[in-house]
């Protein structure tokens, strides 16, 4: 299997599937030494890769698949060179990667926020007309929060667009800013039709993560939101049928804003993060299985446990404190976790979001396990300080 991206959870459920992954790696993380594996500057140069691919002179692929959004057309123009199972149509992943070409390309009847790329010499006067006083600025093709930022003035606008190469009139949109906090929508979409989804929210939406905030996140439970399940599950609905979305695992984001759901954005990959461990812990379905599946060509069939969940599970990023310093035992002294992995080294490499370890916890109901996951991120970002105080 011709793996875009590494990540460690995917290549176990590829081991238990009696697959040989090759990974196509880029800077600046690789994978294992004992992996099969190539090096490219762009995961997103299509040429690259299969030039890659072609030159390792592998006769006996049965696939391949991306790890993350930014190898999703890649991957699929693999299959199509190749000769592979599994989605083939690259040109409708575009509606999946460059976010202009989703929103505009969605039915009237789906909310969201207005949305323009931002060409060369584009003036921030032309956007604040366009948008509106406070707008947001972030790459086309998705994948980054660490790059989106909220613009209110036109200093903000100047340093937003340092971040880019400013070469490309379609590297960067711009979108009228939505005010709300932000739940999501997982699931498999099969034949045209919601197969099976699941509803989580974060603790900080991910642009406010990336901004030293903190990325955590629990599952929602259906029988205490029913309105707000079928609501996003209408969207996911019009969102994927509109778009022509082949047989996939979908992440698709929104905003809950005091009048209606307003659609944020949707990709057709593996959730990142924790979340599919979250999901096959609380319903029983394996994303990464299925995603596998349908490289090798297989429909999706998982649709989970019947009745309602024993447990809920949520899943937090631990990052460095603002203050003080925390080891792993002191957060499983104060908390009990379902598993947790945490470098309090002085040297500890930091990933995305600040993290240097990931915490999986559950409860028996959601309203208990939301109250935990925000207390495990108040402990975090306060050293223990705010958990000592609530014990005094």
């Amino acid at each position: 299997m011709i793996v875009i991206g590494y990540r460690g959870d995917l290549d176990q459920a590829l081991r238990r599937r009696g697959l040989n992954p090759f990974y196509v790696v880029q800077p600046p993380r690789g994978a294992p030494d004992d992996r099969e594996s190539c090096w490219v500057t762009d995961f997103e140069n299509a040429q690259e890769v299969l030039r890659a691919v072609l030159a390792r002179g592998l006769d006996d692929v049965v696939g391949a698949l991306s790890v993350h959004e930014m190898g999703v057309f890649t991957a699929a123009c693999l299959r199509q060179q190749l000769n592979l199972p599994g989605n083939t149509d690259s040109r409708t992943v575009l509606s999946f990667r460059d976010k202009y070409l989703q929103k505009s390309g969605l039915p009237p009847e789906v909310r969201r926020a207005r949305c323009r790329h931002v060409a060369r010499g584009t003036s921030y006067e032309q956007l604040v007309d366009d948008l509106g006083k406070v707008f947001v600025v972030k790459p086309a093709a998705g994948a980054g929060a660490l790059r989106t930022s909220i613009i209110r003035s036109v200093e903000e606008y100047e340093q937003a667009l340092a971040l880019f190469s400013g070469t490309s009139d379609v590297e960067t949109v711009a979108e009228s800013f939505v005010d709300g906090p932000e739940v999501y929508i997982d699931g498999i979409w099969r034949a045209g039709e919601l197969q099976w989804s699941a509803m989580g929210r974060y603790h900080d939406a991910p642009v406010d993560a990336a901004q030293d905030g903190t990325l955590a996140a629990w599952v929602l439970e259906r029988r205490l939101h029913p309105e707000l399940f079928q609501q996003s599950e209408t969207i996911a609905r019009q969102v994927l049928g509109s778009l022509g979305a082949p047989d996939c695992v979908f992440h698709l984001e929104i905003f809950e804003e005091e009048t209606a759901l307003t659609f944020g954005e949707c990709a057709i990959r593996i959730p990142g993060g924790l979340s599919p461990q979250i999901y096959e812990k609380t319903y029983g379905v394996d994303l990464f299985d299925v995603e596998i599946g349908l490289a090798l060509g297989e429909p999706p069939t998982q649709t989970g446990r019947d009745g309602a969940p024993d447990r809920f599970y949520g899943c937090i990023l631990l990052r460095r404190p603002d203050s003080g310093h925390l080891t792993q035992e002191d957060f499983e002294r104060a908390f009990q976790f379902d598993e947790i992995n945490y470098d309090s080294s002085p040297d500890a490499p930091t990933g995305p979001y600040g993290l240097v370890g990931q915490a999986l916890v559950s409860a028996p109901s959601e309203p208990e396990l939301e109250k935990k996951v925000r207390d495990i991120v108040r402990f975090n970002v306060t050293g223990g300080a705010e958990r000592v105080a609530s014990r005094s």
